[in-house]
Formats: C-alpha cells, structure tokens, sequence
C-alpha cells in the first residue's frame, strides 16, 4: 500500500493517496511512513500547520534516518513557501504608491500560560530562531519591532495579528501630521476647561474643550544632560554627559478633533494659571506647582487611561535608531515639538512625539 500511495503522490493524485492513507492509517495509526505521506498530503493541499507538526514530530521520534531526512526536507519545503509567500504578499502591498511611505511596527506585550506556543509562531513569521524569538517578543512594554516600508509592514502585522500576537503600524507622515499644541496655561476649568496655547509656527490662541473629549493622557520624564567632570579609573579628570535632571510633560489627547494639548513644567505659566488656587500659583517649588496640576487633571480624568511607560519605550527606541543604517528613518525624521533649552539635541524628545503620537494614532485605529 506504501507502494501505491507513492504512485499516486508521483501522479498528483491526491484523492487516491488520502482514500489509501484513511485504510493504511486506520489499521496501524502511528505507521511512520504513512504519518509521514500525511504529512505531505497536508504540505500539497494547503494545511501547512498541520504538515508541520507531523513533521516535526516524525523528526523527534523516528529512528529510520530516511523518515527523519524526509521529515527535514518537507520541513524546509514549508519554510520556503512560507517566505516566499510572504515576499509575493510585501511585493503586492508595496506596489500600491501610498504603501511606500515609511512606517513604524510595534507588538504590544504577550503574557499567558501559550506565551511559547506564540513565541514559535513569532520566529517563524520574522524569521528568528526560537531562542531570540523568545526574548523578542515583549511581555511587559511596546517594543518597536522595526521600520520599513508601510506595505511591508502591514503584512507582517496581519501576520502577527493572525497568530495571536498583538501589532499595529503607524507611517511616520501620520505623525507628521498630528497637530499638536502647548500649553501656556488654562485659563478656565468649568463649566468648560479651556487653554490658552500655542501651535506649531507659535501663534497664541484659545482652545476650549469637554472633559470628556480627552480620550487618554501620556506621561513622561525627559532627561536632562550636563557636561560634568568626572575622575577615570586612574585618577584623571574628563569630561562626560550626564542626567541631572528631568523634564515632566503630560499630553491630553483629543482624538475626534485630531490634535493633541501638551503640557511642560519647564515652560507652563503657572503664575498665569486659573486652573490652581493662588497658593498653588506662588508654590516656591516648580515640581509642586506641577504636582498640584497633575492633581487637577486626576480630578477632572478620574476615569480616563493614563500612558506613563515612556520611559522604556524611549529606551528602546533609542537603541533601536542605533543600529539603523539611516538614523534618520526613525528619531531623526520626527519633529519633536519640545521647547526645551539645551546645549545640544538629544533623542529623547523626538522619542517621546513618537510615543505619544502613536497612542494616539492607536486610539484612532480602535475607535
């Protein structure tokens, strides 16, 4: 019967190799040779996951080295479909014009009792071995995956997405063009809280708007850095960069009007804020000026998500535009819109318009 099935997998005929491996399996269930025609009847009509497990089971467990290096090859076979399944689908998806824009991937955090089962699905989707996959793939923060076309991109997140792993994507134009205006100061808080702000060319103006209209907050700390002198290993005095101290920024977003309001201790008027009692106003202390701001807005979004991970995300970021070819495909590319004095630029700032740009742009995705 082995004989026979190997004719009709010769043949391609496929509907009498599965009626002679329904006899061959229902009188011995686990004959290696006919798992491994299973195997490929699954790999040749399209079942490309059950094919594999079969595979990679015979590959454990038999002891006929021809079955094991049949296991390998068909193995490969679905490996190399697989990529080139994929390149024929990023080809597609690139050749529409508005999909060559540049593009940022992010997987949110996978947790679970299946986190290895998911880990398997992630190495091959991108193509790492299971161990780095393991470690890729994120469990408590946003890890920017990578960057790329956004046709390209979009593929792989469906991919992932289809796995159980959670993706979205987001152009780097789409963050370009959200709107964003600082804060001065509120200049009302009820009945409706309105701000008197600045937009990005540094008009001033008024916008007024509903508590309820604020979708989320985003909250960060962003370094700064001072030249300070420090003794080497063998006593010498050198100069290096280090934090000494962080800026608070807090970001309302306002997604059906499609912009967003920041707010910055380092240049916020308190002096001129009617949002804060008049002892607020004349605390000596900026940072409990700011706490009591934070404080108000607690009030006001009692119910409202609050982002405070930065932090992490502009770690990586960070590491991330290092090891690009082009930094400027990432940090360099995003305008910061962060209005603070410093002896020279650092990514800290972009990385955090992109952060916040892309909870916002996520927001939208869900709404």
């Amino acid at each position: 019967m082995i004989e026979q099935i190997a004719d009709a997998f010769k043949g391609q005929d496929y509907r009498t190799a599965a009626s002679l491996l329904k006899q061959l399996l229902k009188q011995e269930p686990d004959h290696p040779w006919g798992r491994l025609y299973l195997a490929r009847l699954y790999e040749e009509t399209g079942k490309g996951d059950l094919a594999e497990n079969i595979y990679r089971h015979l590959l454990r467990n038999a002891i006929n080295s021809k079955i094991a290096a049949q296991a390998r090859s068909g193995l490969q076979r679905l490996e190399t479909r697989e990529k080139q399944r994929l390149k024929q689908a990023i080809a597609r998806a690139n050749s529409q014009p508005e999909n060559t824009k540049s593009a940022v991937l992010i997987i949110e955090p996978v947790t679970g009792e299946n986190r290895r089962q998911i880990a398997q699905q992630f190495a091959k989707i991108v193509g790492l071995d299971p161990y780095t996959a393991q470690i890729q793939l994120p469990s408590r923060h946003w890890r920017l995956h990578r960057t790329g076309p956004l046709g390209e991109l979009q593929v792989y997140g469906q991919e992932l997405r289809e796995a159980g792993i959670p993706a979205f994507w987001a152009s780097l134009e789409e963050i370009e063009n959200l709107r964003v205006f600082q804060v001065n100061y509120f200049q009302a808080i009820s009945p409706q809280p309105t701000v008197i702000c600045q937009n990005e060319s540094g008009q001033v103006g008024t916008i007024g708007f509903d508590w309820s209209e604020v979708a989320q907050r985003v909250e960060g700390r962003l370094p700064i850095f001072e030249s300070v002198v420090v003794l080497d290993a063998r006593g010498r005095q050198q100069r290096q960069e280090q934090i000494q101290d962080y800026v608070q920024v807090c970001d309302l977003h306002l997604p059906n009007r499609k912009c967003l309001l920041r707010l910055c201790n380092i240049n916020y008027q308190f002096q001129d804020d009617l949002a804060l009692t008049a002892d607020e106003r004349q605390e000596v202390s900026n940072r409990l000026k700011w706490n009591n701001l934070i404080d108000l807005l607690n009030t006001q979004l009692r119910e409202t998500p609050v982002w405070s991970d930065f932090t992490s995300f502009g770690e990586m970021a960070l590491q991330q535009a290092k090891i690009l070819v082009d930094p400027t495909e990432l940090l360099g590319g995003i305008t910061s819109h962060i209005h603070i004095s410093r002896r020279s630029e650092t990514d800290w700032d972009p990385a955090f318009q992109l952060y916040s740009a892309l909870v916002f742009l996520k927001t939208l995705q869900h709404r």
